[in-house]
């Protein structure tokens, strides 16, 4: 049987059919068509080039933060990226293109100066971009309606909502980060940051908790307990040093609970973030409830003890009667809080033991209030954060019976002044101490240092003090301060080993030399954004990018003479 292709086509024409028309017959049809004038649409004659003047990554923005250290560590983190790639971080609302609120959730009234600020950004026509614990709790109120939120554990990706932000579109972005069904921490320690103070790094070991307390907010946007590694922990601290830095804070929700998800614990990481300090420096611990830190109380005393830690320790009480606390499910009675003070005042001389109150918690008698100002009067606390109970929308202390505002508001004032009624430091005057200097006073008339137990110092404010650990006399005591007098002939020793960043200055990355003039002086996470903007690394995830780029800037490039 024949092949349908058995039959060779010789030539193209050899496919021309015996309808179709031929070559002569299509000549003369030619012959009667008119060729006719097409008329121009109106649009294509009036035209205009059409352009987007508003390109992410030129504008100035206004970051405010309120609450707690954890959340002025994500607000640097969030103000190094936008400054890595290309915006101008202000501290000028007025001047600012666009506004980021990062807020806390803690009480009532720093969710009310959160709202009031959106609103006066609004009236002032400025973009708006929120983040922290309120909208990450709370995302459908009212006043967060059309606008771009971040969510906790989604501040490593605040670039892009700025952007589209600033292109007027609503972004929000509030899941929650898992590797391997384990709920991860928050942002990635390795990204770029920009300090509030240069001196000072802030280092969240951990986010979430392991308590449900009734009243608390804070829970519900930042959930339950996820540790950083202890690696990446000790790599942020070592960096963090190479920067100038002389002082290093730890933060979480609850510090005491660091490691429980992941098989470790609190004194494991201590131990070995003091290997890395460098003589002079100051590590300072964050908060920790007193469940997690009664089964560690050898451990933390020799820590405490160390001559490169504060002798301080933030452990909140909230009251001292037990039927409050079982009301608050916080997990103690009062005789566990009082086992951790007495053992690391014996075993830590002169160690500082902040605390916090809540006044007027519901169902407190005038008994159980009696019971806190006994405590009070007892312990003498130095440091304590006095605070009356707000309830929290969403909370089960806010379904309680609430005690009447007039009397919360007496028992608030009633502790007040028995706080006041003492000066923790007047045996302290004469006494010689070093001193740590890190900071200025909020009047700028001094510089604040503070001692081995933290406790807060100012000094005479002379440029070579500042980063310095000096050598002073104490004259002069205060309620929450002393003052000193540098000792004569005593050498500031500066602790840091290298010279801090500017203010103001991206954090976190290695400036490299590429010896081209398309990177040349680039960062490693502007390199990133230079080329995503001009599309030419595809869509791979931001983690991979930066990795392969700080790789690059590793092996073939040369460092900075201040790195």
């Amino acid at each position: 049987m024949a092949s349908t292709c058995d039959s060779l086509i010789e030539d193209i024409e050899d496919m021309v059919s015996f309808s179709d028309p031929t070559p002569q017959e299509r000549q003369s049809i030619r012959k009667s068509i008119i060729p006719r004038s097409r008329k121009k649409k109106e649009l294509m004659c009036n035209e205009e080039l059409q352009a987007d003047s508003l390109i992410p990554g030129t504008q100035k923005i206004w970051m405010k933060t309120w609450g707690c250290s954890h959340n002025s560590s994500d607000g640097e983190y969030m103000a190094g990226q936008l400054a890595a790639s290309g915006y101008k971080m202000t501290d000028d609302p007025t001047e600012a293109d666009l506004w980021l609120l990062n807020s806390c959730t803690v009480k009532n009234p720093a969710e009310d100066h959160f709202r009031n600020s959106i609103k006066k950004a609004q009236e002032q026509e400025k973009k708006v971009v929120v983040a922290g614990c309120v909208p990450q709790a709370q995302p459908r109120m009212d006043y967060l309606k059309g606008l771009s939120i971040i969510g906790v554990q989604q501040i490593d990706r605040v670039v892009e909502v700025v952007d589209e932000a600033v292109k007027g579109h609503s972004v929000r972005l509030l899941g929650q980060k898992k590797d391997g069904g384990r709920r991860l921490g928050g942002a990635r320690l390795d990204l770029p940051k920009i300090r509030r103070n240069p001196l000072i790094e802030i280092i969240s070991i951990n986010t979430g908790c392991l308590n449900a307390c009734t009243y608390c907010k804070t829970k519900h946007a930042r959930g339950d307990l996820a540790s950083y590694p202890i690696e990446e922990l000790v790599e942020r601290a070592r960096q963090s040093f190479q920067e100038g830095v002389c002082e290093i804070w730890l933060t979480s929700e609850d510090t005491g609970a660091y490691g429980r998800d992941i098989g470790t614990d609190l004194p494991t990481l201590l131990w070995r973030l003091v290997e890395e300090i460098p003589e002079g420096a100051m590590l300072r611990l964050g908060m920790t409830n007193p469940p997690y830190i009664l089964e560690h109380l050898e451990e933390m005393a020799k820590i405490l003890n160390h001559p490169r830690v504060y002798a301080f320790l933030h452990v909140p009480v909230q009251s001292a009667s037990d039927s409050v606390l079982m009301d608050m499910k916080r997990e103690y009675c009062i005789d566990d809080f009082k086992r951790v003070v007495d053992f690391l005042k014996e075993r830590v001389p002169g160690v500082t033991i902040a605390t916090d109150i809540i006044c007027g918690f519901p169902g407190e008698t005038e008994e159980d209030f009696q019971e806190t100002i006994d405590l009070v009067k007892c312990y003498r606390f130095p440091s304590l954060f006095i605070n009356q109970f707000y309830p929290r929308p969403g909370t089960p202390a806010a379904k309680m019976e609430q005690v009447p505002a007039h009397v919360k508001k007496q028992r608030t004032k009633e502790l007040s002044q028995l706080f006041h009624s003492y000066n923790p430091y007047d045996h302290k005057v004469g006494e010689r101490q070093h001193v740590l200097v890190t900071e200025e006073s909020f009047d700028a008339q001094y510089y604040v240092s503070h001692n081995k137990f933290y406790e807060q110092v100012l000094v005479p404010k002379r440029a070579e003090f500042k980063g310095k650990m000096i050598e002073v006399d104490i004259y002069e005591a205060g309620k929450h301060f002393m003052r000193g007098q540098p000792v004569e002939d005593s050498k500031p020793f500066t602790p840091s080993i290298a010279a801090p960043l500017q203010k103001g200055e991206v954090s976190g990355l290695m400036q490299v030399n590429t010896h081209t003039h398309t990177h040349a002086h680039m960062y490693p996470y502007q390199m990133i954004q230079y080329h995503r903007k001009r599309r030419s690394l595809g869509k791979l995830p931001y983690l991979t990018l930066l990795s392969i780029f700080k790789y690059v800037a590793v092996k073939c490039y040369t460092p900075t003479s201040n790195q």
